[in-house]
């Protein structure tokens, strides 16, 4: 079981998730997004960029809750560069300090979401908001945008753009540019539109090219993430 709200600041997603014992798998796509997690069993951990799908789940019975902070937001709330954290999760007690971790995790045990919202809501004001070219940049590049075309509206040189990305999401803008396609062409399939429309739409050479890219990137080919049709 799975749900989502928004959180209410940063364009964050707070989402619950209960898994059953022995469940299967819950197959996670990379977003480019870093999480704050709370879980019944593993208390409070920190969710890196993913390069490819990552498994969650398949063990005793958990409950989750997760704030999703938007591409190029994890790194001033975690206070890390999100590449140190990438395909990666961690306790948050190996970033922040004991102490306050500990009471967080107190707190958290009642009412895990609000504390989760309320400390990266303080952490991101402490930073002075996230760094704007975050936003800039995954807008671009969701757009359709290359990676030159990147570097030339944000002002940077490509090292320059590569160097930054690293530190915002984890990974390179080429990189990013493929997650975030993949991502745009499943949001389309899954409202109906054929993968041959899909690919052309989403700039794939072909439906060929469009399933090799989202099984290198998702474990699977586009068919297995979507909804059974009817019959």
């Amino acid at each position: 079981m799975y749900r989502e709200r928004p959180a209410g600041f940063a364009r964050a997603v707070l989402w619950t998730s209960t898994t059953a014992a022995g469940a299967a798998p819950t197959r996670v796509l990379p977003d480019g997004c870093l999480d704050l997690l709370w879980s019944s069993r593993g208390g409070l951990l920190v969710a890196g960029p993913d390069r490819t799908a990552y498994l969650s789940g398949g063990g005793p019975a958990e409950r989750w809750v997760g704030l999703r902070l938007p591409p190029g937001t994890g790194p001033a709330v975690f206070g890390v560069p999100a590449v140190e954290l990438r395909d990666r999760r961690v306790p948050l007690g190996d970033l922040w300090p004991a102490r306050d971790v500990a009471r967080l995790a107190e707190r958290a045990e009642a009412v895990p979401a609000a504390v989760l919202a309320e400390v990266a809501v303080a952490r991101l004001r402490a930073a002075g908001g996230p760094d704007p070219l975050g936003a800039r940049v995954a807008a671009a590049l969701s757009a359709g945008a290359g990676v030159a075309a990147t570097a030339a509206e944000t002002g940077l040189d490509p090292r320059a753009l590569h160097r930054r990305c690293r530190h915002l999401f984890g990974y390179g803008p080429k990189t990013l540019a493929r997650i975030l396609r993949m991502r745009r062409a499943l949001a389309l399939a899954r409202a109906d539109t054929p993968l041959a429309e899909v690919a052309a739409r989403c700039g794939f050479a072909d439906q060929a090219h469009l399933t090799r890219d989202v099984r290198d990137l998702a474990g699977v080919p586009p068919t297995a993430l979507l909804p059974p049709r009817p019959v």
